[in-house]
């Protein structure tokens, strides 16, 4: 008869190889039995080496068994041991139990490197970045050296916390230590500079000798986030001289994204190229982005084409060509995509019926929009924030502005979106004063208001004649520090130029800190609209000088105003000046203005020259007609056929008959005018009477063409009375 210490030492042999097989193999469940066995067996857990497997066991399968365990732990009195206390801890993070992490560290004698390792790591994987950073400050004090792996976390946090005086310090740390030579780490680092200050990822990135693929993918990523494509560029350009190092298809999405924000068609086509000579054309992520690129850049055939070579296609390759054509505006061949993807059983998504609502909107059709509608119902997409709101929109294009509004009040949560949304529906449909009050709705909802809620109030108070409700947004605006971004401040510019407030339009220009190129050619357009040309020019001096290059609509901007203002010889000399020294390609709307700048000065057969010349559109026949009237003694050959053209461009455009009847009117040619007339009541034109705004403290009093019977109070009728004495005046 066997010695029972015999017996449970060779058993204990037998337990602790089977069990470290089994772990080693990731066969926890074997682990657990095997454990259970030798408990069976009378055999006790004496082992150290053998705690941690079995709770790396019970982390995979059963969280019950590790509490048992660690309860025969300190029955063994052997929870001082170091190395099992921080396989507890393991085990109580993975599940979840921090606090008991927590209160088995601070009951811990000696903590090591692991310890500290795991509380940290715990807290951060947990989403606790406070604690995380702070268990890492603690553990710094007191001469705790990281891991490779607990530092990548420490960054990460840094970065989700935008704490970049911390990340400037691991920094530190790591330049005085080893760690800095260390690629993952020199990424980590690389990708928080990226998030949070790019001057210093370019200077980290320069500064590396050997750059992997992330590094170079990283710096590209982020350049495309900041707006700076052609830098983005640039870096994918010094990847390609680099024979060592292998481009990945991530790094070719982000290069894609390049030139789809720039709108660099031809870099684009290169990539593609690049694309299929390096065999990733059988990567369907690559193809949706070129896709997307293509459509971006308004080239869907291109875009067509690429689809139809796609080798593999999923929902969001049918996404984004149907999304492409949406966007190009081929609708029929959007709606003959949709088609397809039924007879090939692909199920639409939330993303497809978003892309078949703005093909409704483009056909303003109620019942196709009531029909998708009863799609999402059945396919249960009506609680997708996205679809839901552009449904609104949607019934609001379509004139169901009822409709929207109860899919509007059936939102149980509303987000900045959804109450941008609305308030942009009531405004279309002219409802000024329902989509004032949806904002004081959102404002007593706690609800902080965006840009593009700002940008849709601002739009519904334009269209009320009193200016005091555009005031209070601008207060809203400034009260929400939106009043200094471009976008906001120049829509409100635009609305007190359009009311004559051309001093608030300035004051407010001046407060915007970035202005761009579409701010200032809104204050040029100011300028021209309320008849002060001469200060439209010199802030085309101003904007220069500043580094900026007049576009096409500042061009625009600055013939309108020198048209307005009768400065034809200023007019066209920047005309010239602008379009030789700028990669700007007149368009018919420049050579349409300047037809209307040279009929407004009288120099009517050079206007008719260049309208011909250039095939003028509507527009310019139109600013012939307009000058002929204040020219009416002109041949009446040129004016029989200025008529003829502008009624054949517009032919169900009220303004061109009315033009042309009140100038035949003037010639004393009633014949013509019974024929005009005739036309009108022919093609069932709708005649819409223009319309003067004046404004007066802060009212807008409006004066319709043609009514002679509107009521004026005797204060506005000794405004007009004095406006006449003084425009009677010898200045």
């Amino acid at each position: 008869m066997h010695h029972p210490a015999i017996i449970s030492c060779s058993k204990l042999s037998y337990w602790v190889s089977k069990i470290k097989e089994s772990s080693f193999n990731g066969r926890w469940q074997e682990v657990l039995s095997s454990y259970n066995d030798m408990n069976k067996a009378g055999v006790q857990l004496t082992e150290p080496s053998l705690f941690h497997p079995i709770l790396k066991a019970c982390s995979a399968i059963s969280f019950t068994h590790g509490k048992s365990l660690h309860a025969t732990v300190i029955k063994l009195g052997v929870e001082s041991s170091t190395s099992i206390a921080n396989s507890i801890m393991d085990f109580y993070t993975k599940a979840g139990r921090m606090s008991s992490t927590v209160t088995l560290f601070g009951s811990m004698n000696i903590r090591d490197s692991i310890s500290w390792n795991i509380l940290i790591s715990g807290h951060i994987d947990h989403g606790d970045y406070d604690r995380g950073m702070h268990s890492f400050m603690q553990a710094r004090a007191t001469g705790f050296e990281p891991n490779i792996s607990t530092l990548v976390l420490v960054i990460q946090t840094c970065r989700n916390l935008g704490a970049l005086h911390e990340g400037q310090k691991i920094h530190g740390y790591m330049i005085k230590t080893e760690f800095s030579a260390i690629s993952s780490l020199q990424n980590s680092l690389l990708l928080m500079y990226a998030e949070m200050a790019i001057e210093y990822a370019q200077k980290l990135f320069d500064e590396m000798p050997n750059r992997d693929v992330i590094a170079w993918s990283v710096m590209i990523s982020a350049y495309v986030k900041t707006n700076k494509t052609h830098l983005a560029l640039e870096i994918f350009k010094e990847i390609l001289s680099q024979s060592e190092t292998e481009i990945d298809g991530q790094t070719i999405v982000s290069a894609l994204k390049a030139c789809t924000d720039s709108k660099n068609l031809i870099t684009g086509r290169t990539l593609h190229g690049f694309i299929f000579h390096k065999g990733f054309f059988h990567d369907s992520f690559l193809g949706n982005s070129l896709i997307d690129m293509y459509s971006k850049c308004n080239d869907p055939n291109s875009a067509l084409q690429t689809w139809t070579e796609m080798p593999l296609k999923n929902i969001i390759s049918w996404n984004s060509i149907i999304s492409g054509l949406v966007y190009n505006e081929k609708h029929s061949e959007a709606i003959h995509l949709i088609n397809l993807m039924q007879n090939d059983k692909m199920a639409p998504d939330a993303v497809t019926l978003v892309n078949l609502l703005q093909i409704c909107k483009h056909f303003t059709d109620p019942f196709i929009c009531k029909c998708i509608h009863a799609v999402i119902l059945r396919r249960n997409h009506e609680s997708n924030d996205l679809v839901v709101n552009t449904l609104i929109d949607t019934y609001a294009k379509c004139n169901l502005i009822f409709i929207a509004q109860k899919l509007f009040n059936l939102i149980k949560i509303r987000d900045g979106v959804s109450w941008s949304t609305m308030i942009a529906a009531f405004t279309y449909c002219g409802l000024t004063n329902e989509a004032i009050r949806v904002f004081n709705e959102m404002m007593e909802s706690q609800e902080k208001p965006n840009a593009i809620t700002l940008l849709n109030l601002i739009e519904a108070s334009s269209y009320d004649s009193d200016l005091k409700i555009p005031k209070s947004v601008h207060g809203i605006a400034i009260r929400t520090g939106f009043s200094s971004d471009a976008i906001v401040g120049t829509a409100i510019l635009d609305v007190y130029a359009r009311y004559g407030d051309i001093m608030t339009s300035k004051k407010v220009f001046d407060s915007i800190l970035n202005k761009n190129i579409v701010s200032y050619s809104a204050m040029i357009g100011a300028y021209g609209m309320n008849g002060v040309p001469r200060s439209a020019i010199s802030l085309l001096n101003e904007m220069e000088t500043s580094g900026l290059k007049p576009n096409s609509i500042t061009i625009l901007s600055l013939l309108s105003a020198c048209s307005h203002g009768g400065l034809v010889h200023e007019g066209l000399s920047l005309f010239r000046k602008l379009t030789e020294s700028l990669e700007v390609k007149p368009s018919l709307q420049h050579y349409s203005c300047l037809v209307d700048l040279l009929s407004r000065s009288g120099n009517l057969d050079l206007a008719m020259k260049l309208a011909e010349a250039y095939e003028g559109g509507a527009s310019a026949w139109g600013a012939l007609l307009s000058g002929l009237r204040m020219n009416y003694n002109e041949n009446e050959d040129i004016l029989n056929k200025v008529v003829n053209s502008v009624l054949e461009l517009e032919p169900n455009n009220s303004n061109g008959y009315m033009l042309a009847s009140n100038m035949y009117a003037k010639k004393g040619n009633w014949e013509d005018v019974a024929r005009i007339r005739g036309l009108v009541r022919d093609k069932h034109v709708k005649v819409v009477a223009g319309f003067s705004m004046v404004n007066v403290d802060n009212k807008s009093r409006k004066f319709i063409a043609g009514d002679r019977n509107q009521f004026l109070s005797n204060e506005m009728r000794n405004t007009i009375e004095n406006l006449h004495e003084f425009m009677k005046m010898d200045h």
